[in-house]
């Protein structure tokens, strides 16, 4: 099965962070399909960290080109109907960069490893 990671799981998952589940670590580790990573998470992470709001342990390219080879993640691009499904989302959530990843998990029907239950109220499958 593919899956689509929310930001705050891929970071948990690359940092070894032990707020990400069991069951999320578990289902990245194990997964028999592609290990999506949006570019609106690397956008998100890009924007904090020029804010000064977070670092990571290595410049931001080279992390980024190391983790997503090592790791044999695939940036799913964002496409039209990616962006056009954003358009008929309810606002339950206001956060742009998860809206496009509810976005693109619906249109692609690949389920999000996050923590945030708000995307449940879009009818995104969550593994956590």
């Amino acid at each position: 099965m593919n899956l689509l990671l929310d930001t705050q799981a891929l970071l948990w998952f690359l940092l070894d962070d032990p707020r990400l589940s069991g069951m999320a670590r578990e289902s990245i580790v194990d997964a028999d399909g592609l290990i999506f990573v949006s570019p609106a998470s690397l956008w998100e992470i890009a924007i904090k960290m020029s804010l000064g709001q977070y670092t990571l342990p290595a410049p931001f390219a080279a992390f980024w080109d190391e983790q997503l080879l090592t790791n044999d993640f695939t940036i799913l691009p964002i496409s039209v109907s990616h962006s056009a499904r954003v358009v008929d989302l309810p606002f339950y959530h206001r956060d742009p960069f998860d809206r496009l990843i509810i976005a693109q998990s619906l249109v692609e029907g690949v389920p999000v490893v996050g923590s945030d239950d708000l995307f449940d109220q879009y009818g995104v499958k969550r593994v956590w």
